[in-house]
């Protein structure tokens, strides 16, 4: 067995925020995200699991997972291919919801137990997407905004596309920024084919 393949299970074994998440409005236990191996071409770096990906074990099964891989160019087999894509978000459970039925953000527990191993034995990867504010804060000292990230992809590109998280809500932000559809979408497609064919 790899040292990858011992650290996914590692991780999908992982308890170390039962404590906190019990104590959210969801009251859930932990139910770590998996999937990632050695000889992925691609990362996606994205924040952590929603409700729909905690029930279903399986990552982005929502409509945000529709629009990313659209983003990306990519059908679900290529998507979820562990030998082509690695998903690799700040935290592997569902961090649950607040009081008004939000999101809690990523628990950063997670990323500074498993992250640095995890990507250090995940081998040379050509392209990373990060997608959203949490991942690029993570990655990034900068004191940017998302937007302004973005915006700049060609400073970053080719090897990492910062992209907004695809997310429903930041439809509005879309139509705001026609270059992202325009300008970043081709440029990131041609990538992600041109990684994923060799």
């Amino acid at each position: 067995m790899s040292f990858v393949e011992t650290l996914a299970k590692e991780i999908a074994a992982c308890r170390i925020c039962a404590d906190r998440f019990a104590a959210t409005n969801t009251a859930h236990d932990p139910r770590p995200v998996v999937w990632f191996r050695s000889g992925a071409r691609v990362i996606v770096s994205g924040q952590a699991p929603g409700m729909r990906v905690h029930q279903s074990g399986q990552p982005f099964t929502d409509p945000s997972g529709d629009r990313l891989r659209a983003w990306m160019g990519v059908d679900e087999a290529t998507f979820y291919d562990l030998s082509r894509v690695a998903i690799v978000p700040m935290a592997f459970c569902f961090p649950g919801y607040d009081a008004k039925g939000s999101d809690l953000p990523p628990p950063k527990i997670c990323a500074e137990t498993w992250r640095a191993p995890l990507l250090a034995h995940l081998g040379d990867v050509p392209l990373t997407l990060l997608v959203g504010g949490h991942a690029q804060a993570w990655e990034f000292s900068d004191k940017m905004t998302v937007t302004d990230r973005v915006a700049n992809w060609r400073s970053y590109a080719p090897h990492v596309f910062p992209l907004p998280h695809p997310s429903w809500r930041n439809t509005g932000w879309l139509k705001r920024n026609p270059w992202f559809n325009e300008e970043l979408l081709p440029a990131l497609r041609a990538r992600v084919a041109e990684v994923l064919a060799t």
